[in-house]
């Protein structure tokens, strides 16, 4: 059995190890996708804050 891990330890393909450095692509693309997260949370804050002002101005 202790062969098998030692042979698992150095098969990093696909699936990296935690202690594996991320590929310049990788940080990119992780950037990238936090980039539009964040847009896309903005818009819908932005969404919100319309809706709520649209309601108080028919409340009162």
């Amino acid at each position: 059995m202790s062969e098998n891990h030692t042979e698992n330890t150095r098969d990093v393909g696909p699936h990296q190890h935690a202690h594996a450095q991320p590929t310049t692509q990788q940080i990119r693309t992780v950037g990238q996708r936090r980039r539009e997260a964040e847009e896309k949370l903005e818009h819908h804050l932005e969404e919100a804050r319309h809706k709520s002002e649209d309601h108080d101005a028919a409340t009162t």
